[in-house]
């Protein structure tokens, strides 16, 4: 059976190559995007603060439940634990050390650190190297990394909280924990009393460190200490769960790469598996008169089935061998490219490979072998004596479970369609292309009666701009429905994802670009990284010429069943001059106390209305209770709520705006104020508005970089499944070409009626693509701004339809002229 299976593929080379190349190229994609997840999966985040402790008691997440659903959110502003908390774990048998950590961010000279209480130089642990510890509320101990050239008995400016401060260096300190070259922040430690005071969230910790006794029972102190923890409503973390613990650049990226085989994982899969299904039930449908002949012969259908098996065998062996390692540097090429743009770091480790490199082939397999079983069925299944006469036309029936399933997947498509505009963010996105494979799916199983209907409407206008070549194609539409619905389904695809999913980028960096521009009454912004505190405000306010000034401060709240959204805590007085949220409802003058203005699509999607309270989170995991006194419609370019630094305050990590939005007379020049304000807060910059907005674009359009990528590969692959599907169409009309000439047709009436065939596919495919690709755009962009046109790159389209319909032209005129070159009398012997 194995060289029967090789001599086939040798005799059908084209199939074989076509088939080939869609496995290949679906085992290189799957490979790669396995290998990122897979390294995102077995990432442990290995304890650097708190390397040396054995327990550590710490609030980084969530859980709620929501219609009796559980999900659990990390606190974006990271979660606190009660100060009381210290004492109780030090009544626990075994304890040897318990210490409470807190963390400020410390701008220096050298850089930025974190600052800590000098107690807590035990959990990692550090070491002095110079000097002594502080004793002094003006003494600071400095992290070898960032001291430079500063020595003991040295001053050195110190950052914090938008204040700088300057301390005596005391000493200086190495991290002497298992990692010590690791890429963790620098640190700086105070003393234990002036670490707490500046700490912004008073009365709690951070985290709390737990050491044990020597000798003690590791899984009794663990189990206590979870005990205690838990009834305070926090969480204890041991052995390689204090990893997570550490907000690592690697951790994040991690993230990232999770998150990415989430949101793109399985419409990449669903994609590959369906052009390989297509590609190999395509190749074994041209291969009818080879399996008819066998069964002519007395072959049984156990032997079509085995010959078949081995043969899709031999290609998926072949595919994996070359697929696996392409797979491999592929993912290497993308690390690079991500780790160039500051997605990963550097240092974060690609690992595994083993897991994906089977699942990818056993998926892959599967339906491969899958897909030329189904095609194949009939022919293995009817009396021999009848094989021959079953593929010599085209068969007019159709299987009433594919038209059921076809109307069920059309169903299922119209329902994500309405679901996709009562979504938000990245839940609408998803539902979109959900919604897009679910149409694309649909059209495929509907192909051959979508053909038919198509080639009965076409008909006339063919008739009439082709004359007689027209009738032949319409003719030819008409009996090969069957054969052509993989064409029509590979076209649609592509023009399906090309004019949807491409575009959904361009239409939210557009929209957020436009409503910052819109919103933004302010001409001056005064930013900080370490924050500015309400001094710098009320000295800004004061300026000559200032209207207004607003101080803001970015976070987030979590919504139930573990959502989210980016919050602007802001100070309200004289808002209304520096940003215009484009107010539906409500007013902005009643934020005030515990209220929240919300944007238009958070208060659809939650069904709130002006006077309604909402129970949300803070980033520290805070619940409160807000009433809401404004909707907005510029929550894409503002964030989706509007807060006054009241409600966050000292519910995050830091405190001071982020930036201060001033507006000020036309005409008046407040340059060299704000260059002094600046002047007496360190970190301190002046930006144009109109120049932020600029950065902003290019911002957005770097982190847009990542979901083009995927995009494109996407859409490349499905550009090249329809190459591949068309040039076999093509290729396997040898016959029937060879048939026309010897009854009287021309080289040059085949030509055009090849053309009309064309131009008739390609019109059908192109309207019932662009059909699907404007239903995907118009939902989400609908859903996310309100707008029911989206916005079209320009040549946007042109590239898209022109593109389609040169690969349609090429993939079929050129195998078909090839054709034409073929002597009547050799091209009826010609195999398909």
């Amino acid at each position: 059976m194995l060289k029967l299976a090789a001599k086939m593929l040798r005799h059908r080379k084209g199939s074989a190559v076509a088939t080939l190349l869609a496995l290949t190229a679906g085992v290189v994609i799957l490979m790669s995007m396995g290998l990122l997840v897979e390294s995102g999966l077995r990432f442990e985040a290995a304890s650097q603060r708190y390397a040396a402790t054995d327990v550590v008691v710490a609030n980084r997440d969530i859980t709620l439940t929501t219609n009796g659903q559980e999900a659990t959110a990390p606190l974006p502003e990271g979660g606190t634990v009660p100060a009381s908390m210290v004492e109780r774990l030090r009544q626990v048998p075994g304890v040897a050390t318990v210490v409470a950590d807190t963390s400020v961010t410390a701008i220096l000279e050298n850089g930025g650190a974190t600052g800590h209480g000098w107690s807590s130089t035990v959990l990692t642990p550090y070491q002095l190297t110079k000097g002594a510890q502080p004793k002094k509320d003006n003494e600071v101990a400095l992290d070898e990394r960032v001291a430079g050239s500063v020595a003991p008995g040295d001053e050195v400016p110190v950052l914090m909280e938008g204040t700088a401060r300057v301390y005596r260096v005391s000493g200086l300190v190495r991290n002497a924990g298992p990692r010590p070259g690791s890429d963790a922040s620098p640190a700086v430690f105070f003393t234990d009393e002036h670490a707490a005071a500046v700490y912004p969230r008073q009365g709690q910790v951070d985290a709390v460190g737990v050491i044990a006794e020597p000798g003690a029972s590791s899984t009794a102190l663990v189990a206590d200490v979870r005990k205690l923890a838990t009834e305070a409503g926090v969480k204890a973390h041991a052995g390689a769960e204090r990893g997570v613990l550490e907000q690592s650049a690697d951790l994040a990226a991690s993230d990232t790469l999770i998150n990415l085989g989430i949101v793109f994982g399985g419409f990449v899969g669903l994609l590959v598996m369906f052009v390989v299904a297509g590609t190999i039930g395509l190749a074994v449908r041209h291969r009818r008169r080879d399996l008819a002949l066998l069964r002519a012969v007395a072959a049984t259908p156990g032997q079509i089935s085995r010959l078949i098996l081995t043969e899709v065998g031999l290609l998926s062996l072949l595919s994996v061998v070359i697929g696996v390692p392409s797979g491999w540097f592929a993912t290497r090429w993308v690390r690079g490219e991500l780790v160039d743009r500051g997605f990963i770091p550097n240092t974060f480790p690609f690992s595994g490979g083993a897991l994906t490199a089977a699942a990818v082939v056993g998926a892959t397999t599967a339906v491969a072998v899958g897909a030329a079983l189904i095609a194949a069925r009939r022919t293995m299944l009817i009396r021999p004596t009848e094989a021959l006469g079953e593929i010599a036309v085209e068969p007019t029936r159709n299987s009433k479970i594919r038209l059921f399933t076809g109307f069920v997947t059309l169903a299922g498509a119209i329902y994500l369609t309405t679901l996709s505009t009562t979504q938000k963010g990245n839940a609408a996105l998803g539902t979109a292309l959900g919604m897009l494979f679910a149409l694309v799916l649909a059209v495929a199983l509907l192909a051959p009666w979508v053909n038919r209907v198509a080639a009965r409407l076409l008909g006339p206008v063919l008739r009439a701009v082709w004359g007689d070549s027209g009738y032949l194609a319409a003719a030819n539409l008409r009996a090969n429905a069957q054969g052509m619905a993989t064409v029509l389904t590979a076209l649609v695809l592509t023009v399906g994802l090309g004019g949807s999913i491409w575009f959904l980028q361009d239409n939210l960096l557009r929209q957020t670009v436009t409503q910052i521009g819109a919103g933004m009454l302010a001409q001056h912004s005064v930013s900080s990284a370490a924050g500015l505190p309400e001094t710098a405000l009320a000295e800004i306010r004061e300026i000559p010429g200032v209207v207004a000034a607003t101080g803001v401060r970015n976070t987030s709240i979590i919504l139930g069943a573990g959502q989210g959204g980016g919050v602007q805590a802001i100070d309200p007085d004289g808002v209304e001059h520096t940003m215009d949220l484009q107010v539906r409802s409500g007013n902005l003058a009643d934020l005030s106390g515990p209220t929240m203005a919300v944007s238009a699509l958070q208060a659809d999607s939650n069904g709130w209305k002006v006077g309604d309270h909402a129970k949300v989170w803070l980033g520290d995991g805070t619940p409160v209770t807000l009433r809401i006194v404004a909707i907005y419609g510029r929550g894409i370019g503002f964030g989706d709520f509007t807060v006054t630094n009241d409600v966050i305050a000292g519910h995050t990590a830091s405190t001071g705006y982020e930036r201060i939005l001033v507006r000020v007379e036309p005409g008046t020049d407040i340059t060299t104020a704000l260059a002094d304000v600046t002047g007496r807060y360190p970190g301190s910059t002046v930006t144009n508005t109109a120049g932020h907005t600029g950065q902003l674009a290019d911002d957005l359009a770097l982190s847009a970089w990542m979901n083009k990528l995927l995009m494109g590969i996407m859409i490349g692959y499905a550009a090249m499944a329809a190459a591949n599907t068309m040039v076999m169409a093509a290729l396997t009309r040898g016959r029937e070409l060879a048939s026309l000439r010897m009854v009287g047709v021309t080289r040059k009436q085949v030509k055009r009626m090849v053309h009309a065939e064309q131009s008739g596919l390609l019109g059908v495919s192109l309207l019932i693509g662009g059909s699907i690709a404007a239903l995907t755009l118009i939902s989400v962009v609908r859903t996310l701004t309100g707008q029911s046109v989206p916005y079209v790159p320009p040549l946007g389209w042109v590239s898209i339809t022109g593109g389609t319909a040169l690969l349609a032209l090429l993939t079929t005129i050129l195998p078909i002229a090839r054709l034409l070159r073929v002597p009547p009398i050799a091209g009826i012997g010609i195999k398909e």
